[in-house]
């Protein structure tokens, strides 16, 4: 039978390799793959480029791994918050490139990598900056600014409970990103809370199906769901 279960959250993110472009999903705090990013920062892999919502808080996840170095680039919209003192300094120093996409955007750009659509036409960024350099039309009267689909190597996702071949549930505010990165990435690793046998999901409330899901792995703290 189909088992995508790893042993161990450092065999999860074994082959994660130099270079790696990576969605990690998370809203604050809610829906972060915490474990998965301290096996990550572990396992040694660098010149990352990460994609998320944030830049992560004090010193653990995705701010570790900043602070440590191992982030090239953060393509992010909202990547100073509470405690983001790994991003900010990095940023100061030219540690870290980064690359600011509204949080609409940002989604849409995810799931039409998913949906396998090189891109798609946004008012959003229009005449500012963030539009500089990208090809814009005029739709009913109205400017648009072209936004190309934003694919990944690998995906790490926090979701609640999973069965043994990957379909998933997701606890409130901790689904945001997670869906639609699993969709969009070559590969994708998520940490649960729980597993549950197969069958015992109820079909009508499967978020995410097992065809987009790779690797699974047990993690204490996504038994909380959503932590904020």
């Amino acid at each position: 039978m189909i088992d995508k279960f790893a042993g161990s959250l450092d065999e999860a993110v074994a082959d994660i390799r130099d270079g790696a472009t990576i969605y990690v999903s998370g809203f604050g705090i809610a829906g972060q793959p915490l474990e998965l990013l301290n096996a990550l920062e572990r396992q040694g892999a660098q010149d990352l480029t990460v994609i998320c919502n944030n830049s992560g808080s004090g010193d653990e996840g995705l701010a570790r791994l900043i602070r440590r170095g191992r982030v090239r680039k953060l393509i992010a919209s909202f990547p100073r918050g509470a405690e983001s003192h790994a991003f900010e300094t990095a940023y100061s120093n030219r540690a870290i490139e980064y690359e600011c996409v509204p949080q609409g955007t940002l989604a849409e750009r995810i799931r039409a990598a998913g949906a396998g659509i090189g891109g798609f036409f946004t008012p959003t960024g229009y005449g500012t900056r963030l539009g500089d350099g990208k090809e814009t039309r005029i739709f009913q009267g109205k400017g648009q600014v072209f936004e190309e689909a934003l694919p990944a190597d690998y995906a790490l996702v926090q979701a609640k409970a999973a069965d043994p071949w990957g379909n998933l549930i997701y606890d409130q505010a901790a689904r945001n990103f997670g869906p639609i990165m699993c969709m969009g990435a070559t590969k994708s690793i998520v940490q649960v809370g729980s597993r549950v046998a197969l069958g015992e999901l109820d079909p009508e409330v499967i978020v995410t199906p097992s065809i987009f899901v790779d690797v699974l792995v047990i993690a204490e703290t996504a038994l909380a769901g959503d932590r904020a």
